[in-house]
């Protein structure tokens, strides 16, 4: 029996259990309805190493452990006070059956809601899914939808950037910056408290400075510009970004900007440049396989399968190569550190389940992972490691996340004010003018 007659009643789709096994949780005193056709589709998850498969494993253990000797058909009372039920309602009437001809997992979901609406009024049933054409298609029929909120965002453009510009300041304070290597902050910031390691481009007429807020000492500290492996920053992002990412106080670094920014290739310089301070260097990024079919399907053995995946890795080490003669210490040293796998380049998959200890750990295009993804992937981290997340929120590969839901815009916005964390948004695109006009207007 569903609770109250002014609770609402939101109907759960498939992909938000695969999204957070814990979503039952998110909806306080109002009840939650789970189709039975969505107990028959995560059967078919439960097997894998990825992260929709943890969690249907995860969501069916949840869901066994909350029942106890109760029947999910008559309901169970959640702790947030609403009431969970196993539904199995799906039959399509004969106006739906006039509408959706085919007889799909989507249209069984939907013909659920539907006749929920019917039941307890439309007002108060809602169908929850991450999919966008079946929250249109709900809309369509007359069924409330709306997208699995929890885990998002409020606001992108208001998403912490890591950097401000502080102008018409006094230039004796410049000078003292440059002089004394820091100032204390409530000189420049007029009582503003800044984050911790939070950048600041300083300018007064012809004088500037760059400078981090360091919390321990509560001044603002010079930032020099300094080169990493070869690589020189070619602006005040990069210089930013290189800081946080060789400072071993900062053990957590997010760098965001569009495709040509520096973001990786700024990450593995600072990572080759501190090679001696941590065990190993590892490199990974989610596989999006084309047309969510698995790399199963492809040819060849393993190796062979995520190279093409990883070759934007490989193309940022080779720039990085080529800064030197092919006869140079340091083009060698690259080289004898992939071969010994103290340089190793692989998939994200092969990092779960591992502890990770004074290692410098990269994880390109992390706006593909969801914000449970980002949580398993920092809590690898043991004694010395260093964590970087680089990505793009606007440039999603995946169907269910968006510019808001996504692990790292989620890291952002969370980890904001730690002592550990240091982040930069980049903006200006260094690869070339070409790919700079066609990133803006394109």
């Amino acid at each position: 029996m569903l609770e109250g007659n002014s609770n609402k009643v939101f109907v759960l789709d498939t992909n938000v259990v695969l999204y957070d096994y814990r979503c039952i949780y998110s909806f306080e005193e109002h009840n939650v309805v789970i189709p039975i056709t969505l107990l028959e589709e995560i059967d078919k998850f439960k097997r894998g190493n990825e992260i929709i498969n943890y969690n249907a494993r995860e969501f069916s253990r949840e869901l066994d452990a909350l029942i106890g000797n109760n029947l999910l058909s008559q309901g169970v009372r959640l702790h947030t006070g609403g009431c969970l039920v196993v539904d199995t309602d799906v039959k399509m009437g004969e106006r739906l059956r006039g509408i959706f001809w085919e007889d799909s997992s989507d249209h069984r979901i939907l013909s659920l809601a539907y006749n929920l609406a019917e039941k307890y009024g439309r007002d108060r049933v809602c169908l929850v899914s991450k999919d966008i054409n079946l929250r249109m298609k709900a809309k369509s029929i007359g069924v409330q939808a709306e997208d699995y909120e929890t885990g998002k965002v409020k606001d992108i453009s208001e998403l912490y950037t890591g950097k401000n510009i502080i102008e018409d300041i006094d230039p004796e304070a410049v000078d003292e910056l440059y002089r004394d290597g820091a100032v204390p902050a409530g000189r420049l910031l007029n009582g503003r408290t800044p984050y911790p390691n939070e950048y600041f481009i300083i300018r007064n007429g012809a004088k500037s400075a760059l400078a981090s807020y360091q919390k321990t000492t509560g001044r603002l500290h010079i930032v020099e510009k300094r080169r990493a492996y070869g690589i020189q920053p070619r602006n005040a992002e990069q210089t930013f970004s290189l800081d946080a990412l060789i400072n071993t106080d900062i053990k957590l670094v997010s760098l965001a900007g569009k495709s040509g920014t520096g973001k990786t290739l700024m990450a593995l310089a600072a990572a080759l440049e501190r090679r001696n301070n941590y065990k190993q260097i590892l490199l990974a990024r989610p596989i999006i396989p084309l047309s969510n079919r698995d790399i199963g399907y492809l040819p060849g053995d393993i190796r062979t399968k995520l190279d093409p995946y990883m070759q934007p890795l490989f193309d940022n080490l080779a720039v990085i190569k080529n800064q030197f003669e092919e006869d140079s210490q340091d083009y060698r040293r690259i080289s004898d550190m992939v071969n010994a796998e103290k340089l190793l380049i692989m998939a994200l998959a092969y990092i779960r389940g591992r502890s990770l200890s004074k290692v410098y750990f990269i994880v390109d295009e992390a706006q593909n992972l969801t914000p449970h993804e980002v949580k398993t992937i920092i809590t690898r981290a043991g004694e010395g490691t260093k964590i970087v997340f680089t990505g793009d929120p606007y440039q999603i590969d995946t169907p269910y996340l968006d510019s808001r839901s996504n692990g790292l815009t989620y890291l952002i916005d969370k980890m904001k004010g730690q002592e550990l964390y240091a982040h930069v948004t980049l903006e200006k695109g260094e690869r070339s003018l070409l790919a700079e006009i066609a990133s803006d207007l394109l």
